[in-house]
């Protein structure tokens, strides 16, 4: 097994979550990428989005990613991460990358807050329209899946522990 675990998943499929118990679990360090980028720039990521605009936020996280370093880590990425093609490639050297998989109902659910959360995604689009052009990035690059449909935190976190032995 590689060294770090890295979560991918839509906003609101409880990568952060989930990350800090499994973290916990394995006795691993744990690292939220978003809180890295809001370091890096300063800002929160939804002030980012709306300055500097979707293209340079996304460049601005992979950039972040691609520098992400250490071993024996849970690392919760942002749910656009897997648009950062360099970022993804650096994860996937360094980590197991678990998808967190929920229904587009479910993440519609869970998702209340859009304005506020710092969402990655173009004027207009609806969370079924991004749940669409993510889907198949998370599959691409997932070593393993876990469908945490109809799971709590703790029960998500076993899986991942299970998929992981």
């Amino acid at each position: 097994m590689k060294q770090n675990i890295v979560l991918i998943g839509m906003p609101g499929a409880g990568k952060s979550t989930i990350g800090v118990l499994l973290a916990k679990a394995m006795n691993y360090d744990f690292l939220d990428t978003d809180i890295s980028i809001q370091r890096e720039t300063g800002k929160k990521l939804y002030e980012t989005i709306a300055e500097k605009g979707l293209h340079a936020f996304l460049q601005i996280e992979n950039d972040v990613l691609k520098k992400v370093a250490g071993d024996r880590m849970v690392i919760a990425t942002g749910g656009s991460a897997v648009f950062g093609q360099q970022a993804m490639a650096h994860l996937k050297e360094i980590g197991t990358v678990v998808y967190i998989r929920l229904s587009c109902e479910e993440i519609i659910r869970r998702v209340n807050n859009i304005k506020t959360r710092g969402i990655a995604m173009q004027k207009g689009d609806s969370m079924e329209d991004v749940y669409r052009q993510r889907t198949p990035l998370y599959e691409k690059y997932a070593d393993i899946t876990v469908d945490a449909e109809h799971t709590t935190i703790e029960e998500a976190v076993e899986l991942i522990l299970e998929q992981l032995d």
